[in-house]
């Protein structure tokens, strides 16, 4: 039997004060301001690195696939086939150094964008909990049941939110 798809309660309700409440974390930072900015900004940056990546190594490929058949048809020297062939080769080692270098760029660029994304939720749940109302926050990827009052996940993607307008104008 196939499970039916489970829909999220995402409303803006007041959570009932009490010893456990939960947040959905994936949610709030899928409709968080710095995800909408930055976030899907880093990840179209991400794609054309890669679909860009993918077509100089095509392009090469197709060099050498051109070289070879020239070769073989015997319409250049075996001389200007090493030679053709060296020039192909440096050509794939300086993408390859390009390349190693684009995606240690880009990995890094990820890691500071998660590290920050996590610190304005971690931070947004200790200011909507700065009063200790809740003796735990979990983050409700392994809920499996819950109930709605519980869930504080609409107060902390306001908050999370506000300070990254805040922080935002700080920087300007």
């Amino acid at each position: 039997m196939i499970p039916s798809a489970v829909t999220v309660d995402t409303t803006a309700t007041e959570a009932v004060e009490g010893d456990l409440a939960y947040v959905r974390v994936d949610y709030v930072l899928a409709e968080s301001e710095i995800f909408k900015t930055e976030g899907l900004a880093l990840q179209e940056k991400t794609q054309k690195a890669q679909n860009s990546w993918a077509q100089k190594e095509k392009n090469l490929q197709y060099a050498a696939t051109q070289l070879q058949e020239k070769y073989q048809k015997g319409l250049i020297t075996t001389a200007d086939a090493q030679k053709q062939q060296a020039d192909i080769e440096k050509k794939i080692a300086n993408y390859q150094t390009n390349v190693q270098k684009e995606a240690q760029t880009l990995d890094e660029e990820n890691l500071v964008f998660s590290n920050r994304s996590q610190d304005l939720i971690m931070r947004s749940i200790q200011a909507v909990n700065a009063d200790k109302k809740y003796k735990m926050v979990v983050n409700a990827n392994s809920l499996l049941d819950a109930d709605t009052t519980l869930n504080i996940t609409p107060m902390v993607l306001e908050k999370v939110n506000e300070l990254y307008a805040k922080e935002k104008n700080e920087t300007k």
